[in-house]
């Protein structure tokens, strides 16, 4: 990834693929204005997690012709990485920007999370989070909130029962927020209870409690974690993290592969029953059979791509509902590690604000990059969005005004480098990963998933199960690609398909109307409502 708006080179993979000229073959547009288009069964716009094992499931299906478009110079997406600081030989170490864990491993009775799977294949070097190494900090320094520990997770307990008699039950969903203080967690003005709240549900999310779904919040933290393991292994890998998405596209592209189209921009998409065409910057496109869309949800929502014609009212109202987080890493490296060298996290306690460089990360610790005298503290959500507006001189005076408060006994310098993304900016992701938020039903989500004629879409968003994480964008990949195999008469006998089916079985469903729980006649004044509801809209007379 090239962060345009950050002067900060990125780290070269230790495999890339350059695209070779494509061969293009005269096609026409419904305006009558002959264009040059390249030709190809399926167009795969994203080289990241989704549309590279999309891709790789479409070759295992022998289903060979396929064209990648990546507006960026690299494959992985999200999953991208820098150079930063120094080592002692004067060559830089590799930090990752985006996605960073591999969460939830698999157990030896179980499952095993896919990209657990291919972090091992590709030996990716990756370390366990260990959340009891963890020390407090407030406005007085070191400080002692584990008793808050026992409270919160006693109230997360509650409320994930409440959130299975709601799935169980079909009652109604409600926020996250509602959901805990009903199980007696109420950190109202209480700094410490707000800081542990953040570690245990902010930090993961991305969201706040109040804009978070309670039912798939719930369910999809379980989903992870309950049936892979709940292990969180942190990569530190000096490849990058993305050597495992380059790794396996090489297995079925070869160097300089044509049909891999970098530094390539996406501007339109034109669609219908027929076929699809893909229009890119500068002039040029794609006509195809299929179309899959990985763009991420925030480019989705910022209308960085044209529909043509527009995508539907139920596919619209699906994208512009489900949440786009922001996350937020900022890097320091100092001239020596003044931190407890042994402790993989600090939780910082602001007395004013909440979220306010609240979890800091020590690379420097056992089994990361030691001696690297490397930290990080990440914010989210309304941080996330007013630091990635302001200049880094600023951002830096913050941290280490936090730093010092921190630690009032030390004599703490000036960074030797300090560096951060700025993904709420970034045109091609506008944002990290997805949020489910209040009053998203599986259905609707499922409007986000479905495909509109011969336009496909998957990403780690487009996932019920495992959406905002990494293995969602896997699952969904994988996912289209069979759809798409089984429609080309490659995945297998598409009309044995059934609803029980997983992968394979052709179109998505998708909800054209979506209805509430309350009934028209339910509007009345024993419900509060004493007026009619067809005056309130300019229907009666």
């Amino acid at each position: 990834m090239r962060f345009i708006t950050h002067p900060f080179p990125i780290a070269a993979v230790g495999w890339c693929i350059l695209a070779a000229p494509a061969e293009v073959t005269a096609t026409r547009r419904g305006d009558n204005n002959t264009i040059e288009c390249r030709r190809a069964t399926v167009a795969i716009l994203g080289a990241g997690v989704a549309g590279i094992t999309a891709a790789q499931t479409l070759a295992n299906a022998s289903v060979s012709d396929f064209l990648i478009v990546e507006r960026n110079d690299y494959i992985g997406g999200r999953v991208v990485h820098t150079h930063f600081g120094q080592k002692p030989d004067g060559t830089p170490y590799t930090v990752e920007l985006g996605a960073n864990w591999v969460q939830g491993l698999g157990s030896e009775s179980g499952p095993e999370n896919p990209i657990w799977t291919l972090a091992r294949k590709h030996k990716i070097n990756n370390t366990a989070s260990n959340y009891e190494s963890i020390l407090n900090y407030d406005k007085d320094g070191a400080a002692d909130f584990d008793d808050l520990v026992a409270a919160f997770d006693e109230a997360y307990a509650i409320a994930e029962q409440d959130s299975g008699y709601v799935l169980t039950d079909n009652l109604q969903d409600t926020s996250m927020r509602a959901a805990l203080s009903l199980a007696g967690w109420k950190p109202k003005d209480d700094m410490h209870a707000q800081a542990l709240e953040w570690w245990n549900w902010d930090w993961e999310t991305a969201w706040s409690p109040e804009q978070s779904g309670f039912l798939f919040g719930i369910a999809g933290y379980n989903l992870t974690f309950y049936q892979f393991s709940d292990q969180n292994n942190f990569v530190w890998d000096q490849r990058g993290f993305n050597t495992f998405v380059a790794g396996e596209a090489s297995e079925f592209l070869e160097a300089n592969d044509s049909r891999l189209l970098l530094k390539t921009v996406v501007t339109e998409i034109s669609y219908d029953s027929g076929g699809v065409i893909v229009h890119f910057e500068g002039g040029g496109c794609i006509e195809a059979e299929y179309a899959i869309a990985t763009f991420s949800l925030g480019v989705l929502q910022n209308d960085v791509v044209r529909f043509d014609p527009p995508l539907p009212r139920w596919k619209r109202e699906a994208i512009e509902q489900l949440q786009m987080g922001t996350y937020t890493k900022i890097f320091l490296q100092f001239n020596e590690t003044f931190w407890d060298k042994d402790t993989q996290f600090l939780l910082y306690a602001d007395n004013k604000t909440r979220g306010y460089y609240p979890v800091w990360q020590s690379l420097s610790a056992p089994g990361f990059i030691e001696e690297s005298n490397i930290i990080f503290v990440t914010v989210v959500d309304t941080q996330s969005h007013r630091i990635e507006k302001q200049s880094d001189e600023e951002t830096e005076a913050e941290v280490m005004a936090v730093l010092r408060t921190m630690f009032p006994d030390k004599n703490i310098p000036k960074p030797l480098h300090f560096m951060y993304p700025r993904w709420s900016t970034e045109k091609w992701a506008y944002g990290s990963y997805s949020n489910w938020p209040v009053g998203m039903t599986l259905e609707r989500h499922q409007n986000m998933r479905s495909n509109v004629d011969r336009l496909w879409f998957a990403g780690e968003a487009t996932s019920a199960q495992y959406f905002g994480f990494l293995h969602g964008a896997w699952f969904e990949g994988h996912d289209v690609g069979m759809r798409i195999a089984g429609l080309l008469g490659q995945g297998g006998n598409v009309s044995q398909c059934d609803s029980n089916s997983t992968f394979g079985c052709g179109r998505m469903v998708n909800y054209t109307d979506l209805h509430g729980t309350t009934f028209p006649e339910e509007y009345n004044v024993q419900n509060g409502w004493s007026k009619s509801s067809f005056l309130t809209y300019g229907h009666g007379g």
